[in-house]
């Protein structure tokens, strides 16, 4: 490792002066250094020489292949400190991982002062994994405390056997006085790119893939491939890997609609095949068509559909807006279907459902029973009321046929209460046309 043409530089024997000017020998040229603190909160010991907020990812590093410390001769406290040369690009180092720096220009009016910092850009891929890429110090004083379990990871990295690490769990300090929470886990897997994939991945098991229809030959296959012509293109969000993945952590995998936590897949040509919540399984039959029995021109099975299209797939879905409507359009059908309830409720205005050229079915497709208009009803059933009052006022009256004097003596208050009756019999909240 001493022999790295820059690094080198400076010795193990270099006090503070001569290890400043072999610093400063080193404008415009690439260093590699290991992080040792990152200020992300109040938290961190960094937080006021980083500048607060202001100095939100600054790290503070020591040279990987030297355990000689960096410091000025006027102990400025910034020396062996960089910020993100991409600071619209959050991507942060862990501690314990190693970066890219570069010394360019400050706010200090560099082009007068001559005063430089250090920027870094990105974690090395020392061990080409998504999940962390740190490694222990071995010029730290407690490097020789390390327990056989945790050198022979590293040591079997070192020797080819990537990510296939001992059952005890290494312990790095991955957070540094930040108080950060990350915990090494072994079970992340890393995502297969395909040829001309464009794959961004967090270290929890989160991506987006931008990518195409690609069949390939190898062991292991994505399911989104089977239609449609190679290149065509398809991009999938994905957060969550599913619970059931293995422990083998360095195994890649590709996206699984049905079992990935939250997905949202935007395709072009592709075949998606997902598992939608109402489909039905019967003894001796084959998964039904979803949503076959709710209107007559039944829309493409979501497995068989090869179209573009956009698919939300998780637990839970929710929209919801806080100054404007959500608003539904489309050229075909809109179908809402649940196992269980579905509600619809407006708390202030009105339920609309409008159909100018069809027919409004309730209960069942296609129902045949019709509706009565309540107003027109009630009013015709209070006309045929009053008349069958009239005459049960004139039976009452007749003495020649007693017996039906007497039933239409006890029909009129009868009738009455039905006339009384009529406008609660008409619903104040629902009304057809």
């Amino acid at each position: 490792m001493a022999n790295n043409p820059i690094n080198s530089l400076l010795g193990p024997n270099s006090d503070d002066s001569s290890g400043r000017g072999a610093m400063d020998n080193l404008e415009n040229k690439m260093l590699t250094g290991r992080v040792t603190d990152i200020s992300l909160n109040t938290n961190s010991t960094m937080w006021e020489s980083a500048g607060q907020w202001a100095g939100i990812g600054t790290i503070k590093f020591q040279l990987w292949d030297s355990n000689v410390s960096l410091t000025s001769q006027n102990n400025d406290s910034t020396f062996n400190t960089a910020k993100p040369l991409f600071p619209q690009l959050k991507n942060y180092p862990l501690c314990n991982e190693l970066v890219l720096l570069f010394r360019l220009p400050n706010t200090s009016e560099s082009q007068i002062s001559g005063k430089l910092s250090y920027y870094y850009l990105n974690v090395i891929g020392l061990w080409n994994s998504q999940h962390h890429n740190a490694y222990p110090d071995m010029f730290s004083p407690n490097s020789g405390d390390e327990q056989p379990s945790q050198m022979k990871d590293y040591q079997q990295i070192e020797a080819g056997d990537v990510r296939k690490s001992s059952p005890s769990a290494s312990v790095l300090d991955f957070n540094g006085e930040s108080g950060g929470d990350f915990v090494e886990r072994s079970n992340i897997h890393p995502i297969l790119p395909f040829a001309g994939d464009n794959i961004f991945e967090s270290r929890f098991g989160s991506s987006i893939r931008l990518g195409s229809t690609s069949v390939t030959s190898g062991n292991i296959k994505n399911n989104w491939s089977s239609t449609g012509k190679s290149g065509d293109p398809i991009t999938i969000l994905r957060n969550g890997q599913p619970t059931s993945s293995s422990v083998e952590g360095w195994i890649p995998l590709t996206e699984d609609i049905n079992t990935d936590k939250s997905s949202i897949y935007l395709t072009s040509t592709q075949q998606i095949p997902i598992n939608v919540a109402v489909e039905n399984k019967e003894d001796g039959e084959a998964s039904t068509i979803p949503f076959s029995n709710t209107i007559v021109n039944i829309p493409i099975s979501p497995k068989a559909y090869n179209g573009n299209q956009v698919i939300l797939n998780s637990g839970r879905i929710l929209f919801n807006t806080t100054s404007d409507s959500i608003l539904m359009s489309s050229k075909q059908s809109i179908i809402l279907e649940s196992v269980r309830d579905l509600a619809i409720k407006s708390q202030l205005n009105n339920i609309n459902i409008l159909a100018p050229s069809g027919i409004i079915s309730l209960g069942k497709q296609n129902a045949s029973e019709s509706v009565i208009l309540g107003d027109k009803f009630a009013l015709q059933f209070e006309n045929l009321l009053g008349t069958l009052k009239n005459v049960m006022k004139a039976l009452a009256k007749e003495p020649k046929i007693p017996a039906a004097g007497a039933v239409a003596r006890l029909s009129i208050p009868i009738i009455e209460d039905i006339v009384n009756l009529i406008p609660s019999m008409k619903s104040k909240k629902v009304k057809t046309s």
